[in-house]
């Protein structure tokens, strides 16, 4: 488990901060509706991060091990089915907070996709949480329904970026959003070959690299973009243990919005994670590349 201190720290001098923007650039009236919680923002927010690196299952068992262990830490802590009510109003922090955890963008970067499922395929119709909202479409690992994870990370295995699409967009749509203030060597896989694409992101100072169809003409390439071109297996390594560890992916959400919660605070998490995915490149290389 992370390290509860440390990680409360980071969100709470965050939270400090982005409250006093957030409530300048506010609409309207600052209260809301309903009893005020006893928890903080930043005690939700690390909660929900803490149960992405916990190695629990579900965030009921989760919950209820920290009422058993974190009385300290936690005194204020409610009910299950209040924490779970009052779990959504952390969705802006939380993404905002993620984009203050991304990485630093270097001359290399590796992009992908992974799929996201939200019910067996077969029970898709009768599935009433993402009705309209997900979709379904298929994988190289077969038919799914779900939605799409595009992320963008560096040779240090740091996020750079990330979007959520609907499963049947394709994983060319999001790259010209996903790339904005990005530069240097973006490494693919053959769903990424577009001529038009290229040409869009080579304008941008972007420099998409994929491999070939077994239809196309040999090219020669850099020896060096070769190489790194083989490494592109760390970003299939992140999507995993974003799912294996972090638990971005599973089958009991109740709600889109605690859908969003679960993947932005499984983001975070990763972000937290002290090892990460790493090629280990020396800097007098990347200048070189």
């Amino acid at each position: 488990m992370l390290d509860i201190t440390k990680l409360f720290c980071s969100i709470d001098d965050f939270w400090k901060s982005f409250k006093l923007h957030c409530y300048k650039k506010q609409i309207g009236s600052k209260s809301s509706r309903g009893p005020n919680s006893y928890l903080s923002m930043s005690e939700i927010m690390t909660i929900m991060v803490l149960f992405h690196q916990s190695n629990f299952r579900t965030f009921k068992h989760f919950y209820f091990y920290l009422l058993a262990n974190y009385s300290k830490e936690f005194p204020k802590l409610p009910s299950y089915p209040r924490f779970v009510a009052i779990q959504k109003s952390s969705f802006l922090p939380l993404f905002v907070y993620l984009h203050h955890c991304k990485g630093k963008v270097t001359s290399i970067a590796f992009i992908d996709s992974t799929v996201i499922k939200v019910c067996n395929v077969k029970r898709s119709y009768s599935n009433k949480v993402f009705k309209n909202i997900a979709k379904k479409s298929k994988s190289t690992m077969g038919w799914f329904f779900g939605f799409k994870l595009h992320l963008i990370v560096n040779e240090n295995g740091e996020i750079l970026s990330f979007q959520i699409t609907q499963g049947n967009v394709s994983d060319i749509n999001p790259v010209k959003s996903l790339t904005k203030g990005l530069w240097g060597k973006l490494f693919g896989d053959r769903g990424y070959i577009s001529s038009k694409l290229f040409e869009e992101l080579l304008l941008k100072n972007v420099q998409l690299i994929t491999r070939l169809r077994n239809n196309m003409k040999n090219k020669l390439m850099n020896i060096k973009d070769k190489i790194l071109l083989r490494k592109r297996a760390i970003i299939e390594t992140i999507n995993d243990q974003l799912k294996n560890i972090s638990q971005i992916e599973h089958s009991r959400h109740r709600s889109p919005a605690n859908f969003l919660i679960n993947l932005l605070s499984g983001l975070i998490a990763y972000c937290h994670q002290k090892k990460k995915p790493s090629l280990r490149i020396p800097k007098t290389s990347l200048l070189a590349c």
